[in-house]
């Protein structure tokens, strides 16, 4: 998972503390993708106050296209609607128009800039699907 993760983010990949601490705080919701016995990709989801953020998700970057994410993605989802989670988030780089099309092919809407999110300079979109 951390190959992946840095295949993905580069310098910005979240180090193995952060997903310790990530499958400890919301491990019914930390999904992964296997082909075979290989991790090929995964996804992160919290539930907080009165919905869910996709907090992660990432596929190896040699099996991008071929519906991996798609199908972490609807697995979420149809989780959260079985816990009867009404609203799910996220946010990803106002540049990430591969991510963006994505999220929108998903259901997300954007729903507001995040000034700063990532840095200085690097602002996020919010977005948001009703489920």
């Amino acid at each position: 998972m951390l190959a992946i993760e840095r295949a993905s983010f580069g310098a910005e990949a979240w180090p193995r503390e952060l997903f310790d601490e990530l499958l400890g705080d919301c491990p019914e919701l930390f999904f992964v993708a296997r082909i075979g016995l290989r991790l090929r990709g995964y996804i992160a989801t919290c539930v907080v106050r009165q919905g869910a953020e996709v907090v992660s998700i990432a596929v190896d970057p040699r099996r991008r296209g071929q519906g991996i994410a798609t199908a972490m993605m609807r697995h979420t989802l149809d989780s959260l609607r079985r816990r009867g989670i009404q609203r799910c988030w996220l946010t990803v780089r106002t540049g990430n128009v591969d991510a963006i099309r994505f999220y929108r092919g998903a259901g997300f809407v954007r729903v507001r800039r995040v000034k700063h999110y990532y840095g200085p300079g690097a602002d996020g979109w919010r977005m948001r699907i009703a489920l």
